[in-house]
């Protein structure tokens, strides 16, 4: 696919430091306003939480169960400039309307499977020359995405000296320059949003760096920034440094301003609100095999006591999922991607150490069957024949 490949990130929490906030984290979501800009600029994000761009799972599959579990507004995994105009990946299985479109899944009586609509939603582009990714977003608007965000963040290995991701912190100027590109390619009534690190590293010199990308991107009209409270360098180990955003929105009272970092379940979410002010958290790891957890805030937000999934729940879930990914993705492909999927799922289950051990070993659509069938109660058949099947796609 000629799609970058995907870093090993740490799938549990590493030096996490307790936030301590003078409130409940009831009171706090029972409190917790959507910032009246943010859905005055994307219709539908209504709440102020999101899931987050996450290279290798958040596809079209796993954006719509986290929709049908509240999830008001997600990212997709950064896309590369020079791959999309390619007519590579972002062109077919990361378009926002490709399972509405194409898949029809389900019986509409049942109503299992309704609903296919992936919006809002922003895509992410990543890459190096201002021209490319003025091309790149400009196609992604054409796609119909609701907003365009500018990866800046992103650790990947930096390729043949070139500049991509979180590597343009240590270049000021020509992340201007790509942000600027960007702002002017794509129709001015869609938002250009940018992801940030906090810097690439530690250092006077490269913290000056982020405020000269943070200011230049809200003077050159982008709507908001999403920061992530980690360097560079750091990757995805060690805590976050929560008082960085705090700090943050102190300091540009005025301006959205979006937090990452550190967000594993729905407390956090509150919690990261609370301690540091920012208008929306970004939710990554930690939704992974846990779409829930957009339900359980809108809960918390309603006064009400946040459900932990049922057993039937999580049956089901996984294969809406499974079903899917399947859509998207194939028979083969798709299978093996839902084992790290199912891996995260089982943290739910009764018995989850079992349940993790075969998920581990699955890589068919039979495997599926057996595991869903030998722990999630009902007797069911992911993948069965009786449906349309699906092509790969192109």
């Amino acid at each position: 696919m000629g799609h970058w490949s995907v870093m090993s990130v740490e799938m549990e929490p590493s030096g996490i430091v307790d936030h301590e906030a003078k409130r409940s984290v009831e009171d706090i979501a029972r409190s917790v306003r959507q910032d009246e800009r943010i859905e005055a600029l994307v219709p539908g994000f209504d709440a102020p939480f999101f899931q987050a761009g996450l290279a290798g799972y958040s596809d079209g599959a796993m954006r719509l169960v986290a929709r049908r579990n509240g999830c008001p507004f997600c990212i997709t995994e950064a896309l590369l400039d020079i791959t999309l105009l390619n007519g590579g990946k972002g062109r077919t299985r990361e378009d926002p309307d490709l399972l509405a479109e194409e898949c029809g899944l389900g019986d509409p009586h049942e109503n299992r499977l309704a609903g296919f609509d992936d919006h809002p939603i922003a895509g992410q582009v990543m890459g190096t020359e201002p021209e490319q990714m003025a091309r790149a977003a400009s196609m992604l608007a054409g796609m119909n995405y609701d907003v365009i965000d500018v990866n800046l963040a992103c650790p990947v290995k930096k390729i043949r000296r070139r500049k991509r991701g979180g590597h343009f912190l240590l270049a000021p100027e020509e992340a201007i320059e790509v942000l600027a590109a960007v702002r002017d390619a794509v129709p001015s009534e869609i938002p250009v949003t940018v992801k940030l690190r906090r810097g690439f590293d530690e250092g006077p010199e490269l913290e000056e760096a982020f405020y000269r990308i943070f200011e230049g991107a809200y003077d050159l009209g982008c709507a908001w920034t999403t920061v992530h409270c980690r360097t560079v360098a750091q990757k995805y180990k060690g805590p976050g440094r929560w008082a960085f955003l705090k700090q943050l929105v102190e300091r540009y009272p005025d301006r959205l301003i979006f937090g990452s970092g550190d967000i594993w379940n729905v407390e956090d979410i509150f919690l990261m609100l609370e301690v540091t002010g920012v208008h929306a958290v970004s939710v990554a790891r930690g939704c992974i095999g846990n779409p829930w957890i957009f339900q359980q805030a809108r809960q918390l937000m309603a006064g009400e006591r946040p459900a932990s999934p049922t057993l039937d729940q999580q049956r089901r879930t996984l294969l809406d999922h499974f079903d899917l990914v399947i859509a998207l993705h194939g028979e083969r492909g798709g299978a093996r991607m839902m084992r790290k999927f199912g891996i995260k799922f089982s943290t739910h289950h009764p018995d989850p150490e079992p349940v993790r051990r075969e998920f581990i070993t699955v890589s068919t659509i039979e495997d599926w069957r057996r595991v869903v069938d030998t722990y999630y109660g009902e007797s069911v058949n992911p993948g069965s024949n009786d449906g349309p099947r699906h092509a790969d796609p192109e």
